[in-house]
């Protein structure tokens, strides 16, 4: 549709820029109208809905249409006169009394989301009974002055629960309506793009004084008392073997003693965990965790992740995560963290440094420094010219230097620029790519060119046979997130992908919904076996690559949930249960120089431990089955862990 003039305007911008639009209005037939049109990265997203609102303001019908980087939108709801609601997307569908409740679309413009932000609020305490399921409801909080196209206005901070595994936070208006969303992404009405920033950081230190008391529950001197683990399976990361009947003492903070089950005294006062039927095992590292959500970092925690690199996160954001963690108000793991520099271009990433000469990428990458941060990741638009110079600079300084393949650019090009780590299975496909995919890379050819070109790659030819020798050679680091890909390439919508199903029972249900996609949109007469074989070669890649000796570490570029999934790809790619598992502890603590304390179980290093339900050795996927987590030496109960964390139980 095309929004007519006067339409209601909203936009999404990040601190990069614009990166779409979002229009409403009234129809001539009273009907509610949306258009929405946004480029995230080169992901596109183009859809329409139109709303039939009944006598009580409740959507009787909605229709949807185009698509996403999931896959087709099209989506319809109507309510029959016998009051029977139906729905319709490409992943479910449904009937259930219309009652006294309100769909909860499955796509669409989220401005059309206003319409139920508005109801929760007349609701009140009593929220919002929802199809096809759930319940939400609206807490109001403070309020707060911007500055508008009009001047000076009062919008207030709410907070919705019922969507999602946290308190998601919304902007009302003067008269408690919806106003807009703020966050690394707003959606904000035309004109107030500026109030993005400081409506983020109010909605921050409210989730903040959140997550501090939910800490402040867990990090208590009675979950610091000594502890024994007594003749339990532990997974020796360093040597790559599960050790039966083993009993470990964790005190101050510390492991303190490792020695056979049975010949470890406990200290007056221990806790003493049998062990038997369990593993004991180094706490989990995510490589690849965007940081910023203070909720998320909390269930990665729950899910037995106590370390983590994020390869992307704002400087003010970073800087108050590490603050908040090391005062005991914020319950995280320890992580190293990057900023993403890029060009200036509509295709830069949200979130980024973006620079226009090599002169200013050299800049970001000392303003990265001067944060006390880990690393600097370049991404996709950036100047390949630019990424030597850069580069140099980052080493000099000390900086991890890691990214996506800047358009031009194959991945064996940007590592001997200066890449200590590519991110993403599918740029190092990019090596094997036609000359106008990589020229195209900062674009949807980054996915396009692997699924349509990947399952014809020759994965022994002698040039990548010799590709994958420079990059064992400079010791380059491969984080493959093979998760991203797995769904997007492989999933029609007939079922949640195996990262998520494990967690779909113990999710909120419109969480649990949105993980079932219908895949990247197929194009050019492919079909969905022809994008399932280039993800087979995606797996394979990766079997090549750990054959050559090039060190992989595991990522999920999501919430953290994906990343016993990315293990379990991992044995699939060739590699043993112990290497699989090594990707996620003592490798990572290699890469970021800590593995003089974390990474592996031993005495005097840090307490960052798991304890999970049944036998690794045999299968990855007792990684869910967390029993306890030890962080930081504190004992913390992996059920309450997974309740804070707005899980309901234990994963599958």
């Amino acid at each position: 549709m095309t929004a007519p003039a006067g339409a209601r305007h909203y936009t999404f911008s990040s601190i990069a820029g614009k990166h779409g639009d979002v229009w409403s209005w009234t129809m001539p037939d009273g009907r509610i109208a949306y258009r929405m049109s946004m480029s995230l990265r080169g992901w596109v997203t183009e859809t329409d809905e139109v709303m039939t609102l009944g006598p009580d303001k409740r959507p009787t019908a909605i229709a949807i249409r185009g698509y996403t980087d999931q896959g087709d939108a099209t989506e319809t709801f109507d309510v029959d006169a016998g009051g029977v609601a139906r729905w319709k997307t490409v992943i479910d569908s449904g009937s259930a009394p219309f009652a006294g409740k309100r769909y909860n679309t499955y796509g669409g413009p989220p401005l059309a989301a206003e319409r139920d932000v508005d109801a929760l609020v007349a609701a009140g305490d009593k929220g919002i009974d929802m199809l096809p399921g759930g319940h939400a409801s609206i807490t109001i909080g403070q309020p707060a002055q911007i500055d508008g196209p009009k001047g000076a206005e009062t919008v207030r901070l709410a907070f919705i629960r019922g969507y999602s595994f946290a308190p998601l936070p919304v902007w009302l208006d003067k008269d408690n309506r919806f106003f807009g969303n703020a966050g690394v992404i707003s959606l904000l009405p035309e004109g107030y793009e500026k109030s993005g920033p400081k409506l983020k950081e109010i909605q921050d230190k409210a989730t903040a004084a959140m997550v501090r008391d939910v800490a402040h529950q867990f990090l208590t001197p009675a979950n610091r008392t000594p502890t024994l683990v007594d003749h339990v399976l532990m997974f020796d990361s360093v040597a790559g073997k599960y050790l039966p009947d083993r009993a470990v003492l964790i005190a101050e903070g510390k492991v303190a003693a490792v020695a056979a089950g049975g010949s470890i005294k406990p200290p007056a006062g221990a806790t003493v965990i049998d062990g038997r039927g369990k593993t004991l095992s180094p706490g989990l590292w995510d490589s690849h965790q965007h940081v910023g959500d203070d909720w998320n970092l909390l269930q990665n925690v729950a899910t037995g992740m106590t370390n983590y690199r994020s390869p992307g996160s704002l400087i003010d954001d970073a800087r108050s995560i590490y603050k908040r963690r090391a005062a005991g108000d914020l319950l995280a793991p320890d992580g190293k963290i990057s900023v993403i520099i890029d060009r200036k271009d509509p295709l830069a990433a949200q979130g980024a440094l973006t620079v226009s000469s090599a002169a200013e990428a050299v800049a970001a990458v000392d303003k990265i420094k001067q944060a006390g941060l880990w690393g600097a990741k370049f991404y996709t638009s950036m100047n390949p010219a630019w990424i030597a110079p850069a580069a140099a600079e980052a080493h000099k300084l000390g900086l991890h230097v890691h990214g996506h393949i800047p358009a031009g650019m194959r991945p064996l090009d940007a590592v001997r620029a200066g890449y200590d780590e590519v991110t993403h299975i599918n740029f190092i496909m990019m090596q094997a790519m036609p000359q106008e995919v990589v020229d195209k890379a900062n674009t949807a050819a980054r996915l396009e060119g692997p699924a349509k070109y990947g399952k014809d790659v020759d994965l022994d030819s002698p040039a990548m046979t010799a590709f994958y020798a420079e990059l064992a050679k400079r010791g380059t680091i491969i984080d493959p997130t093979l998760t991203v890909w797995e769904p997007m390439m492989t999933s029609d919508g007939s079922a949640i992908s195996p990262e998520y199903a494990p967690f779909a029972d113990i999710a909120p249900p419109a969480v649990a919904r949105s993980w079932r996609v219908g895949g990247y949109p197929l194009f050019g007469g492919l079909t969905r076996d022809d994008f399932r074989k280039s993800f087979d070669k995606m797996v394979g890649l990766v079997n090549r690559l750990h054959k050559a000796g090039v060190r992989i570490v595991a990522g999920t570029d999501g919430y953290g949930l994906e990343l016993v999934r990315e293990l379990e790809l991992y044995q699939q790619a060739g590699l043993s249960n112990a290497e699989a598992l090594q990707t996620a502890t003592i490798i990572p603590a290699r890469i970021t120089g800590m593995a003089d304390r974390a990474g592996s179980i031993a005495p005097g290093k840090a307490a960052d431990i798991i304890l999970v339900d049944g036998d690794t050795s045999k299968d990855l996927g007792t990684l869910r089955h967390v029993n306890t987590v030890f962080l930081d030496g504190y004992r913390l109960d992996g059920t309450a862990l997974r309740t804070a964390s707005g899980l309901s139980g234990m994963p599958k």
